[in-house]
C-alpha cells in the first residue's frame, strides 16, 4: 500500500468557543474552549467530527451550520451519541441568490446511533448533541486540500448567511432536561417547518 502523507498536517480543525459566538443564541455565555473537532478526509476518507457534550447558557453544543456552494449533497452517518439535525432551505429570489431571513422549508431531526441523514442539494444544515456525551458522525463533504486551511471554512461551503443571521431558524435548547426549540426572531419568514416532534419554547 502506498499512501501520500503529504496532506496529513491539513486533516485536522476545531471550531473554537471565540468563533462560535458568531452563531449562538448567546454569545456572551460560557462555553469549552472548543466546541467541536474534525478531522477532514474528503469522499474517499470520509470526514470525522466530535462534538464535546454541554449546553451554553442553554443551547446545546452544535456545529456552526452552512450551506453548500453549487449542486452538492451530503450525507451524515451517526456513529455516537445523540443529536438533532437542523436543515432549512432559504428563499431564492429572482436573481437566484438565497435571501438570508427567509426560509421556504425547515426541517428538526432526532438521531441516534445507526441513522443516516441526507442533505439534499440548496439545504443548509448543522447538527447538534443533544446527550450527555461526545457526539460522533461521519459524513461524505468533499475537501479541497489545495485551500490554504481546507478543514477550517470550507471552500465549497457558504457561512456567511448563518452568520448575518446568528444561526438557524431554531436553536436547540435544554428544556425540563430533553432538547427543544426556540425561535431565532431575526428570521422574518418561514413557508413551510417540520420540528420533528420538538416542543417550542419561548
Amino acid at each position: 500500500m502506498v499512501i501520500d502523507f503529504k496532506n496529513v498536517p491539513k486533516h485536522y480543525a476545531a471550531r473554537t468557543q471565540e468563533k462560535m459566538k458568531e452563531v449562538l443564541m448567546d454569545p456572551d455565555g460560557s462555553g469549552p474552549a472548543i466546541h467541536y473537532y474534525m478531522i477532514r478526509g474528503g469522499k474517499d476518507q470520509k470526514n470525522i467530527t466530535i462534538w464535546e457534550p454541554g449546553t451554553i447558557s442553554g443551547e446545546y453544543i452544535k456545529t456552526y451550520g452552512h450551506y453548500h456552494v453549487g449542486k452538492l449533497d451530503e450525507t451524515y452517518w451517526i456513529l455516537y451519541g445523540q443529536g438533532v439535525a437542523l436543515l432549512q432551505k432559504l428563499v431564492i429570489d429572482k436573481n437566484g441568490n438565497m435571501i438570508a431571513d427567509q426560509v421556504e422549508e425547515f426541517k428538526a431531526i432526532v438521531v441516534k446511533v445507526g441513522d443516516e441523514i441526507y442533505m439534499p442539494t440548496g439545504f443548509g444544515h448543522l447538527l447538534v448533541n443533544v446527550g450527555s456525551t461526545y457526539f460522533a458522525t461521519a459524513d461524505d463533504s468533499p475537501v479541497d486540500f489545495e485551500d490554504v486551511d481546507p478543514v477550517s471554512l470550507p471552500g465549497h461551503a457558504d457561512y456567511k448567511l448563518v452568520q448575518q443571521m446568528r444561526g438557524f431558524l431554531y436553536y436547540v435548547v435544554e428544556h425540563q432536561g430533553k432538547p427543544a426549540l426556540k425561535r431565532n426572531l431575526q428570521y422574518r419568514k418561514v413557508i413551510k417547518e417540520d420540528l420533528g416532534g420538538l416542543p417550542v419554547i419561548e
